[in-house]
Parts: structure tokens; sequence; C-alpha cells
């Protein structure tokens, strides 16, 4: 049985920009680097942890090529929930330093914000919203029925 995320792993350009990003400026502890032996120079695993025990981590691998672009929110982002204060201290502090920050979006369950981490990602703070949990519940909220109309109007060729 799965129990849980324990990290999800990203390419990154240069670590240490990216901790910037992750420990300093969104708060998430580095908790573990390991260098791995990869021909030449190696590559550097790093872990930053979330509340909940989880990482998301990252591989710098300069000998190895990668192709970092920015992501459009429907091609790759990461979600982090944090509570409404959290979110709104969030926004003020991304735009206080110059980044890259969007939001408000209200999706009716969750209020989001972006940015743009050093590799490209785009990260989405999110913020559960009165009804979150029962737009999340497959159930009542017909999930399932929804996604096979979408597969039926794709083989129709009405996508």
């Amino acid at each position: 049985m799965i129990k849980g995320l324990h990290h999800s792993a990203y390419r990154c350009r240069d670590s240490e920009q990216t901790r910037q990003f992750y420990e300093d400026f969104l708060g998430l502890r580095l908790v573990n680097s390991l260098a791995i032996p990869d021909g030449t120079s190696g590559v550097l695993h790093t872990f930053f942890q979330m509340a909940d025990g989880s990482c998301l981590a990252f591989f710098e691998a300069p000998a190895r090529s990668f192709e970092f672009k920015p992501q459009g929110d429907f091609d790759l982002h990461i979600a982090l929930e944090v509570d409404e204060p959290t979110l709104l201290a969030m926004l003020a502090k991304g735009k206080e330093r110059g980044m890259e920050t969007r939001g408000i979006a209200d999706h009716g369950m969750v209020h989001s914000i972006y940015f743009r981490d050093p590799n490209g990602y785009v990260v989405e703070l999110t913020a559960k919203m009165a009804g979150h949990d029962a737009a999340m519940n497959p159930t009542t909220n017909g999930a399932r029925d929804i996604l096979d109309k979408w597969q039926a109007a794709k083989a129709g060729g009405l996508s």
C-alpha cells in the first residue's frame, strides 16, 4: 500500500540557487544532500522537507544534458498547500523581491498564487477554500464521469 509521497524529484541548474528559492524564500528546510559519483562531475541530489515530512528534491547533474525552459502552468507545475494568511504573505514577499508573482487566482475550491523558480518551474502556493473537501470528493463530484466524457469527446474528434 502506498503510504504517501516521500519526494518528487526534478533537475536543477544550480543547487545553491535552488536552495535559496526553496529554503530561503519558501521556507522548506534543506534536510539532505547526496553527492552521487557519476563520471567526471558527479550528481548532487538535494531534499527540501515540507511540514508533512515529504520532500521536493532536485538533481544537479552538470555532465548530463537537460533542456531547462520556462514551464507553462498546464505543462508542469508544483502545487504546495499553505493557509490563507501564508498565501497573502508570500504574495507580498514575492512582489517585494521583484520575483515573477501571479495571483490570487480563484479556482472555486482553492486560492492560488504562482512563482517561477530558478529552474523555470512554476510553483503554485494554494490555500483551501470553504467547499474544498466536497469538491475533492469523487463520490459526489462526478470526477469519473467527467473523465469518461472527455475521453469519449477525444475519440470522436471533439476535443
